[in-house]
């Protein structure tokens, strides 16, 4: 049996991202929904998301992106302890998305559950990861934001169907190098909120029934003020709570990856947190929302584009339905291996 020492940070060890082939412009929405590329340019910042094909779901892509993280680390499948899905999109009630992606990749030593936390679940899941690292508990946590939004949008609907999109993002935990990885994480929720952002049909509450299907109430309902209003001060505040456990302070910050919903909200962030837009990593313009996978995608686009080095700040930040919001902090490790 191998002895954990406790104490240990967790860091990311590997990452890999999964993203539909399918390509949906603003153009090509505009002869769906009554909308146009420059409306909804100027009103969230995306000009194409990915949408998964009908076949796909929420562990097709989730389990690609976590193979390609494992690869990434150099971590064998038989390593791996745990398996985290952050997924709003299950591909079923149960087995849990997380059970599905660990026989597909044959993870046969590893526990693994789901977590709902909406957009924010990947810094949900990347704490509750943490944890069992940190407590010696685990040595390897694969953690997993994969959605299929597609699948739950009423494409009527111009307020949501522009935003919303497809793809997984996963990274490697492992212990960090004293110093490194993640610092500190807040998370929060807000129930009372939970009306202004939700899929009412399809749970215990609501089961399917023609009456339901028909209403629509099978897909995401979203009251955008509301949740605009709370997101431009759920994230700067969030950040900067994690940053202060840390002992670290906004000016510290070399990235600030967020969850991409909407750049204008992103924009307010960067304004109460008084860093730069050129601190923050944008790229929703491509991938529109794609909710518990947005954090991770982003941070491998960054890592990518060289845009962190060795002992960087990075905070990660997300809102999402609950309504939840949760920051992490990071200090960088570089991987051993090229991003690709």
């Amino acid at each position: 049996m191998i002895v954990i020492p406790m104490g240990l940070k967790a860091g990311i060890a590997g990452i890999g991202v999964c993203l539909p082939d399918r390509v949906l412009t603003n153009d090509e929405l505009a002869t769906m929904v009554d909308t146009s590329d420059t409306w909804i340019r100027e009103r969230v910042g995306v000009l194409e998301r990915r949408i998964a094909d009908k076949a796909q779901a929420a562990s097709d892509l989730g389990t690609v992106a976590a193979a390609r993280a494992l690869e990434t680390a150099g971590v064998a499948a038989e390593e791996v302890d745990l398996v985290i899905v952050a997924t709003a999109t299950p591909d079923m009630l149960f087995p849990a998305t997380a059970c599905i992606i660990q026989e597909n990749l044959g993870l046969k030593n590893s526990a693994a559950f789901d977590l709902a936390a909406g957009c924010s679940g990947f810094i949900y899941a990347l704490a509750t990861g943490s944890q069992f690292i940190e407590s010696g508990v685990y040595r390897t946590v694969l953690v997993i934001g994969t959605e299929t939004l597609s699948k739950i949008t009423d494409w009527t609907d111009r307020e949501t169907c522009i935003l919303l999109a497809d793809g997984a993002g996963a990274v490697v935990l492992r212990p960090a190098q004293p110093g490194y990885g993640i610092l500190a994480v807040k998370l929060g929720a807000d129930g009372l909120g939970g009306k202004h952002l939700r899929r009412p049909a399809g749970g215990s509450r609501q089961p399917h029934t023609p009456q339901t299907l028909a209403a629509k109430l099978d897909k995401l309902q979203m009251n955008g003020q509301e949740v605009f209003r709370f997101a431009i001060k759920a994230l700067p505040e969030a950040t900067l709570e994690a940053l202060a456990v840390a002992g670290l302070d906004k000016d510290d910050v070399a990235l600030v990856v967020p969850h991409q919903a909407n750049r204008r909200i992103i924009e307010a962030a960067a304004r109460r947190l008084e860093l730069p837009m050129e601190r923050f990593m944008i790229n929703l313009d491509r991938y529109g929302n794609t909710s518990s996978a947005s954090v991770p995608i982003a941070l491998h686009e960054a890592l990518k584009n060289d845009r962190l080095k060795d002992g960087d700040i990075v905070a990660l930040t997300a809102f999402g339905a609950g309504l939840t919001w949760g920051s992490a902090v990071l200090r960088w490790h570089s991987l051993a291996r090229r991003i690709t």
